[in-house]
């Protein structure tokens, strides 16, 4: 089965990797996180990645990072070979969920699995009112004048 490795600023690689864990649970050792700290060197988080790569138990890998351009982008990026790893900038929890639902697929259809999660789980929600409740009027409703104009 593919893993996951998360490389995000601090500290939400690791919000994501315990939402994914939140809802699978047993799948901690197929998902990995490296939080980039603000001040932290380039070559020390590349290296801390590399560790990260190195510890999970599979050869192939989707790494999710999460603004492109950014630091950590730029050291994912330094440690994907777009063969046995693949790398999507953007991340967030749908995409991060989606691609463990379909980790025992092949590398290149988890990632196009992933990449459209994370699409799908961002929309515009309308805000509505509560359902099923009575409405209290308002001194200014027509309803509570009962003369005629």
């Amino acid at each position: 089965m593919n893993a996951v490795l998360i490389i995000a600023h601090a500290p939400l690689a690791n919000a994501l990797r315990e939402g994914v864990l939140h809802c699978f649970p047993d799948a901690a050792d197929a998902v990995a996180a490296v939080d980039i700290q603000a001040q932290a060197e380039p070559e020390a988080s590349l290296a801390q990645a590399q560790h990260a790569l190195a510890a999970l138990p599979s050869d192939e890998v989707l790494v999710l990072t999460d603004i492109f351009g950014a630091t950590p982008c730029n050291v994912a990026q330094r440690l994907v070979d777009g063969v046995r790893t693949r790398l999507i900038a953007g991340a967030n929890l749908p995409m991060a969920l989606r691609a463990m639902s379909y980790r025992a697929e092949p590398l290149e259809a988890m990632a196009a699995r992933a990449l459209a999660g994370g699409a799908q789980g961002v929309m515009s929600v309308a805000a509505t009112g509560p359902q099923n409740q009575s409405r209290r009027p308002t001194p200014n409703d027509s309803e509570q004048h009962h003369h005629q104009q």
